[in-house]
């Protein structure tokens, strides 16, 4: 499948989800402000989103996609790769189970040494997390059904299924729009039902794709061993990630009332290249690298490589950039009102104009992990991510008491950039992946467009200054213009010098629409 297909596919149905996402915040902005009920929400919705990243997306796709291809295109094929994730599943499951219940008996003496929560603030976070926490076992569940359907090249379902749980968040807030506890108490519960119908929607879509599984024994057959055998570091490794997350976490609740919240609201927006950009990437390359390295063809493996490479920074540059220079006017424009201030907006943004700055490299190390994943080599970013988790706490008690939440943001900025230079050193040195040339002229010129495109944001911000001070509607007409102005001079003049492979996209326009996979 053509990357550029794959990722428009995938990066399509996320931007849905990512608009939907937006939405939710929009209205819990409004209906929640930057409160105490906020925090504690988005604490509680932090925890299971976190294992969830340990145990779902990352770890498990490292270690079950390339297993999952290998024998879909080998011998006996679609049984063979059936049974292997019967076997998985059989394991998998009730070692999730095992883990959701524990964490129920263990939650208030977790949640309160995680945030320093005392007294009605931790007893209404620990209650919310409660609710919140069987998320993981469902999204874990969804993350293997995900696995099988994007081997099969079949992104379209598992890409739409996040946008069921915006909307489902969504519904929540419009039906109790009282703010407090009750609306974040709404959340809370929306978010494990979205959980169960994202579950429900991929199991349709993998029978329609001629996969049914069935539940076994748990048996710790050939085939899981080797699951467990590459998956365990690559747990790791995301266990280090989480661990980042969690200081992240525990810092922020000891900032005060509303840090939490801030820091949430300005990661929405940063979270949408990641998402619609980073993850798209990530998934549609870690096939093809497979299939190539198992092949024998490392040429073609660091090939697909340096194209998505150059996709990466050709959207995600000028997203960073623009983030950064319109923080104020996009933070006003879509949080601000209602319960959410003028003062909130102001602090969201400087979180927000500070933590993109690591954009770029973050959504690099989802093009370069593949590299490592590909070759069954998941124990080398689990040393990486060790490294950078020290670094990481070293800076935030070095930063934070001098810059508080700014300090914070601009550690995960810092460190994202020192993982993604990391990974290509050892890439590099093995001479699994070397950037070439035209790549790195491609992204100068890139920068350069990137350049004057801010150049021009800031030019339309001194020209109409006094829309992004007034009502809703000014504030969104201002962003228009600010949006349009900056897309209107970066892609017509990365075009013109030559940041992007013109070939290719006369080829990809050329081309016959393809018939579209079913799921």
């Amino acid at each position: 499948m053509n990357l550029l297909k794959s990722t428009g596919t995938i990066g399509g149905l996320t931007m849905v989800s990512r608009i939907l996402g937006f939405g939710r915040e929009m209205l819990t902005s409004r209906i929640l402000g930057a409160s105490n009920a906020t925090d504690a929400f988005v604490v509680a919705f932090r925890l299971p989103n976190t294992f969830r990243r340990l145990f779902g997306e990352g770890a498990f796709s490292a270690g079950f996609v390339p297993l999952f291809s290998q024998r879909l295109h080998g011998e006996n094929g679609a049984e063979e790769a059936r049974k292997f994730s019967e076997e998985v599943l059989a394991v998998f499951l009730p070692t999730l189970i095992i883990f959701t219940l524990v964490f129920q008996v263990i939650m208030g003496p977790f949640v309160a040494a995680l945030s320093g929560y005392v007294g009605d603030k931790l007893e209404f976070t620990t209650f919310l997390t409660r609710i919140t926490f069987p998320y993981l076992l469902l999204i874990s569940l969804v993350s293997l059904f995900s696995g099988i359907l994007n081997s099969l090249t079949r992104f379209t379902a598992a890409a739409f299924a996040p946008a069921l749980l915006n909307l489902m968040m969504m519904l929540a807030l419009l039906v109790v729009p009282d703010g407090g506890k009750p609306s974040a108490t709404a959340l809370a519960v929306a978010v494990t039902v979205g959980g169960v119908i994202q579950l429900a929607l991929l199991l349709i879509a993998t029978k329609r794709a001629g996969i049914s599984l069935r539940l076994r024994r748990p048996r710790m057959t050939p085939g899981v061993r080797q699951f467990v055998r590459v998956v365990i570091p690559a747990t790791l490794g995301a266990g280090v990630y989480q661990i980042s997350a969690f200081i992240d976490t525990f810092f922020l609740t000891r900032l005060g009332t509303g840090a939490p919240s801030y820091f949430n609201f300005a990661d929405r927006l940063n979270q949408l290249p990641l998402g619609v950009i980073g993850a798209a990437l990530g998934t549609a390359i870690l096939p093809q690298i497979s299939r190539h390295v198992g092949a024998g063809e490392p040429d073609k493996a660091a090939t697909i490589q340096a194209q998505a490479a150059e996709l990466a920074m050709l959207l995600c540059l000028p997203a960073a950039l623009a983030l950064c220079a319109a923080a104020g006017p996009l933070v006003g424009a879509l949080f601000q009102g209602g319960r959410f201030s003028a003062e909130d907006t102001a602090i969201t943004a400087q979180v927000l104009a500070i933590i993109v700055l690591g954009l770029p490299a973050y959504v690099l190390v989802k093009v370069l992990t593949p590299g490592f994943y590909s070759r069954q080599d998941t124990g080398t970013p689990v040393k990486i991510a060790a490294l950078v988790l020290v670094a990481n706490v070293v800076l935030n008690f070095a930063l934070i008491p001098v810059f508080g939440i700014a300090g914070l943001s601009a550690v995960v900025a810092f460190t994202s950039w020192l993982n993604c230079a990391i990974l290509y050193v050892i890439l590099h040195r093995r001479g699994h992946f070397r950037m070439p040339g035209w790549l790195m002229t491609r992204i100068l010129r890139q920068f350069l467009a990137g350049g004057v495109m801010v150049a021009a944001i800031y030019g339309v911000r001194l020209v109409i200054g006094d829309w992004f001070t007034g009502g809703f509607g000014h504030r969104i007409l201002g962003l228009g213009a600010l949006i349009g102005s900056g897309l209107a001079v970066y892609f017509p003049l990365v075009w013109v010098l030559g940041g992007v492979d013109k070939e290719a996209f006369r080829t990809l326009l050329r081309r016959k629409k393809p018939v579209a996979d079913a799921g």
